[in-house]
């Protein structure tokens, strides 16, 4: 495999501006980091998703503010928890992105956790019972897919239930908007795999080794195959973490601590990485791609988002053109 035929997208800092500024005034880095990212031939930039335990920019609309400043670059998000969302809201708003950005969406969507009390406070917020967010995610998928399509959806299921019901606009993309399922080695479920491969157009990771991204990928292609899928038509993301700097003690040290505010807790420990001199990264990336990954989404664990995008752009991204 040629380890330089990877697209290269960036996570915009959506949770970073919430977190260390006392209600920021305006976004104005979010556009200006997103401009750059596409100036510089960069593949796509990504958004995360929460609602009240990791507070951030709303994702959706964020991509749309965006999709009126740029042209080229695709616009996802890593990961949208779209259980939070009724799927028939969920399709306008999707469609409404995809024809501002001209058909450049692209949805990463994941059940989400549960793990912790503000978290399971998140799914309750939005009149969700933790315990049935897998289910519905599931059927969210279904639904968008058909609406997206241009169908006309009558649905009876455990969680939705629709009569008749069509959508305008329709997503400018044939088929609606690709929607790449997350998978995680380290999670332990078969059903995940599956509903990559029955659902996804495509799947993405965040905590996984190289190594078990192999096995995430392995296990995806198996069950795309029963699916009667091309596994090699589908699009596989990993998002990753990095620190770009010259002295990895401080390099980590200043991740952790971006890590730490952001999560509230350290969640994946030695996962993250890697921190310190960009040749590093480099490796890292060619690892993943490697193990399967066509496009590597890289977030930047760094008070200086602008300094860090710098570096990656003169010292990294050349290394996969």
């Amino acid at each position: 495999m040629q380890t330089n035929k990877v697209k290269l997208g960036i996570l915009l800092p959506t949770r970073g501006l919430v977190m260390t500024e006392n209600n920021p005034r305006d976004a104005d880095i979010i556009l200006s980091l997103a401009r750059r990212v596409e100036e510089a031939g960069l593949d796509s930039v990504w958004v995360g998703d929460s609602l009240t335990a990791k507070p951030r920019m709303e994702p959706l609309t964020t991509l749309t503010a965006v999709a009126a400043r740029t042209e080229r670059v695709r616009l996802g998000t890593a990961v949208l928890l779209a259980g939070l969302r009724h799927p028939v809201i969920m399709a306008h708003v999707v469609g409404t992105l995809d024809l501002i950005s001209k058909g450049r969406a692209v949805l990463g969507v994941g059940v989400g956790g549960a793990f912790n009390d503000d978290q399971r406070r998140e799914w309750m917020t939005a009149g969700v019972k933790p315990s049935r967010r897998a289910g519905r995610l599931e059927e969210l998928v279904e639904i968008m897919k058909r609406l997206g399509a241009g169908e006309t959806v009558s649905y009876d299921g455990r969680h939705f239930n629709l009569d008749a019901v069509s959508m305008e606009p329709r997503p400018v993309q044939p088929g609606g908007v690709p929607m790449l399922i997350a998978c995680h080695w380290r999670a332990g479920k078969e059903d995940q795999f599956r509903r990559a491969a029955r659902l996804g157009d495509g799947f993405i990771s965040i905590s996984d080794t190289p190594e078990e991204y192999a096995k995430v990928a392995e296990k995806v292609r198996i069950y795309a195959g029963e699916e009667g899928k091309d596994f090699d038509q589908m699009e596989s993301a990993f998002y990753m973490t990095v620190n770009l700097g010259d002295d990895p003690k401080a390099a980590a040290e200043e991740a952790e601590k971006y890590l730490l505010m952001y999560y509230g807790a350290n969640i994946w420990g030695s996962r993250w990485g890697p921190f310190g001199p960009t040749e590093m990264t480099i490796e890292r990336i060619r690892q993943y791609i490697q193990a399967g990954a066509g496009t590597v989404i890289v977030r930047f664990a760094s008070f200086d988002q602008e300094r860090q995008l710098d570096t990656f752009l003169k010292e990294v991204a050349p290394a996969f053109r």
